[in-house]
Protein backbone atom coordinates (compact mmCIF):
# COMPACT_ATOMS: atom_id res chain seq x y z
CA UNK A 1 0.00 0.00 0.00
CA UNK A 2 1.63 3.44 -0.79
CA UNK A 3 1.68 6.37 1.82
CA UNK A 4 0.18 9.61 1.11
CA UNK A 5 2.38 11.56 -0.78
CA UNK A 6 2.81 15.36 0.86
CA UNK A 7 2.63 16.59 -2.57
CA UNK A 8 -0.59 15.99 -2.87
CA UNK A 9 -1.44 18.87 -0.09
CA UNK A 10 1.86 20.92 -0.65
CA UNK A 11 1.09 21.54 -4.69
CA UNK A 12 -2.22 22.53 -4.88
CA UNK A 13 -1.73 24.86 -1.00
CA UNK A 14 0.82 26.33 -3.60
CA UNK A 15 -1.39 26.70 -6.11
CA UNK A 16 -4.26 28.16 -3.89
CA UNK A 17 -1.99 30.63 -2.52
CA UNK A 18 -0.71 31.95 -5.52
CA UNK A 19 -4.30 32.29 -7.22
CA UNK A 20 -5.53 33.72 -3.63
CA UNK A 21 -2.45 36.73 -3.26
CA UNK A 22 -3.00 37.35 -7.11
CA UNK A 23 -7.05 37.51 -6.53
CA UNK A 24 -6.21 39.43 -3.45
CA UNK A 25 -4.24 41.89 -5.57
CA UNK A 26 -6.96 42.13 -8.60
CA UNK A 27 -9.57 42.77 -5.60
CA UNK A 28 -7.76 46.05 -4.98
CA UNK A 29 -7.34 47.43 -7.89
CA UNK A 30 -10.97 46.65 -9.28
CA UNK A 31 -12.49 50.18 -8.85
CA UNK A 32 -9.00 51.31 -11.25
CA UNK A 33 -9.63 48.40 -13.28
CA UNK A 34 -13.63 49.90 -13.85
CA UNK A 35 -12.31 53.78 -14.66
CA UNK A 36 -9.98 52.31 -17.44
CA UNK A 37 -10.71 51.59 -21.31
CA UNK A 38 -11.03 47.94 -22.46
CA UNK A 39 -11.15 46.40 -25.36
CA UNK A 40 -14.29 44.92 -26.88
CA UNK A 41 -13.11 41.73 -26.54
CA UNK A 42 -12.34 41.92 -22.87
CA UNK A 43 -13.73 38.80 -21.27
CA UNK A 44 -16.07 39.37 -18.01
CA UNK A 45 -14.64 38.99 -14.79
CA UNK A 46 -17.00 35.86 -14.33
CA UNK A 47 -15.24 34.33 -17.21
CA UNK A 48 -11.82 35.41 -16.18
CA UNK A 49 -12.43 33.96 -12.97
CA UNK A 50 -13.73 30.71 -14.01
CA UNK A 51 -10.80 30.23 -16.56
CA UNK A 52 -8.10 30.99 -14.26
CA UNK A 53 -9.55 28.96 -11.95
CA UNK A 54 -9.60 26.24 -14.24
CA UNK A 55 -5.90 26.81 -14.98
CA UNK A 56 -4.86 26.77 -12.17
CA UNK A 57 -6.64 23.31 -11.28
CA UNK A 58 -4.65 21.86 -14.35
CA UNK A 59 -1.85 23.51 -13.39
CA UNK A 60 -1.36 21.63 -9.88
CA UNK A 61 -2.05 18.20 -11.91
CA UNK A 62 0.55 18.80 -14.21
CA UNK A 63 2.84 19.73 -10.85
CA UNK A 64 2.01 16.66 -9.11
CA UNK A 65 2.32 14.60 -12.44
CA UNK A 66 5.88 15.84 -12.64
CA UNK A 67 6.91 15.46 -9.39
CA UNK A 68 5.64 11.83 -8.97
CA UNK A 69 7.36 10.81 -12.24
CA UNK A 70 10.79 9.10 -12.44
CA UNK A 71 12.16 12.10 -13.68
CA UNK A 72 13.67 13.41 -10.30
CA UNK A 73 15.58 10.60 -10.17
CA UNK A 74 16.50 9.83 -14.14
CA UNK A 75 17.09 13.31 -15.11
CA UNK A 76 17.67 15.51 -12.29
CA UNK A 77 19.06 18.76 -14.28
CA UNK A 78 16.14 18.62 -15.96
CA UNK A 79 13.29 18.06 -12.70
CA UNK A 80 15.29 20.51 -11.37
CA UNK A 81 14.52 23.63 -14.23
CA UNK A 82 10.86 22.37 -14.10
CA UNK A 83 10.41 22.93 -10.66
CA UNK A 84 12.25 26.33 -10.79
CA UNK A 85 10.25 27.33 -13.79
CA UNK A 86 7.02 26.33 -12.02
CA UNK A 87 7.92 28.28 -8.66
CA UNK A 88 8.68 31.05 -11.11
CA UNK A 89 5.35 31.17 -13.00
CA UNK A 90 3.59 31.42 -10.19
CA UNK A 91 5.48 34.34 -8.79
CA UNK A 92 5.05 35.82 -11.95
CA UNK A 93 1.85 35.39 -11.88
CA UNK A 94 1.35 37.43 -8.74
CA UNK A 95 3.48 40.47 -10.04
CA UNK A 96 1.30 40.53 -13.16
CA UNK A 97 -1.51 41.15 -10.47
CA UNK A 98 0.64 43.85 -8.58
CA UNK A 99 2.15 45.61 -11.31
CA UNK A 100 -1.21 45.70 -13.48
CA UNK A 101 -3.82 46.24 -10.51
CA UNK A 102 -1.90 47.53 -7.96
CA UNK A 103 0.58 49.52 -9.42
CA UNK A 104 -1.29 50.43 -12.58
CA UNK A 105 2.26 49.79 -14.77
CA UNK A 106 0.39 48.78 -18.10
CA UNK A 107 3.60 48.86 -19.87
CA UNK A 108 5.38 46.93 -17.05
CA UNK A 109 2.59 44.51 -16.92
CA UNK A 110 2.61 43.54 -21.28
CA UNK A 111 6.53 43.08 -20.48
CA UNK A 112 6.04 40.56 -17.29
CA UNK A 113 2.98 39.03 -19.22
CA UNK A 114 5.08 38.13 -21.93
CA UNK A 115 7.50 36.19 -19.83
CA UNK A 116 4.79 34.88 -17.82
CA UNK A 117 3.57 33.33 -21.34
CA UNK A 118 7.39 32.38 -21.70
CA UNK A 119 7.33 30.34 -18.49
CA UNK A 120 4.62 28.68 -19.55
CA UNK A 121 5.71 27.57 -23.11
CA UNK A 122 9.58 26.45 -21.34
CA UNK A 123 7.27 24.32 -19.01
CA UNK A 124 5.47 22.71 -21.45
CA UNK A 125 8.51 22.11 -24.00
CA UNK A 126 10.97 20.33 -20.89
CA UNK A 127 7.91 18.25 -19.52
CA UNK A 128 6.76 16.40 -23.07
CA UNK A 129 8.95 14.60 -22.78
CA UNK A 130 8.56 13.55 -19.17
CA UNK A 131 4.83 13.16 -18.96
CA UNK A 132 3.02 13.98 -22.16
CA UNK A 133 -0.21 14.28 -20.25
CA UNK A 134 1.76 16.47 -17.85
CA UNK A 135 2.48 19.27 -20.67
CA UNK A 136 -1.18 18.87 -22.45
CA UNK A 137 -2.51 20.02 -19.45
CA UNK A 138 -0.56 23.31 -19.79
CA UNK A 139 -1.21 23.99 -23.15
CA UNK A 140 -4.77 25.96 -22.22
CA UNK A 141 -3.09 27.98 -19.63
CA UNK A 142 0.01 28.57 -22.51
CA UNK A 143 -2.74 29.96 -25.28
CA UNK A 144 -5.09 31.55 -22.66
CA UNK A 145 -1.21 33.52 -21.35
CA UNK A 146 -0.79 34.54 -24.78
CA UNK A 147 -4.23 35.89 -24.93
CA UNK A 148 -3.40 37.75 -22.02
CA UNK A 149 -0.57 39.36 -23.03
CA UNK A 150 -2.23 40.27 -26.35
CA UNK A 151 -4.95 41.85 -23.89
CA UNK A 152 -2.92 43.35 -21.93
CA UNK A 153 -1.35 45.45 -24.46
CA UNK A 154 -4.30 46.15 -26.13
CA UNK A 155 -5.69 48.09 -22.65
CA UNK A 156 -1.91 49.92 -22.46
CA UNK A 157 -2.71 51.12 -26.18
CA UNK A 158 -6.47 52.73 -25.04
CA UNK A 159 -4.84 54.18 -22.08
Amino acid sequence: MKFFKLNYLLIPLITFLTAFLGGLITGGGMAWYKSIKLPAFTPGGGVIGAVWTGLFILSAISAILVWNSSLRSEQAVRWKWIIAIFIANALLNIFWSWLFFGQHQIGWAIWEAGLLDLSVWLLIILIWPVSGLAAALLLPYGVWAAFATFLTYSVWKLN
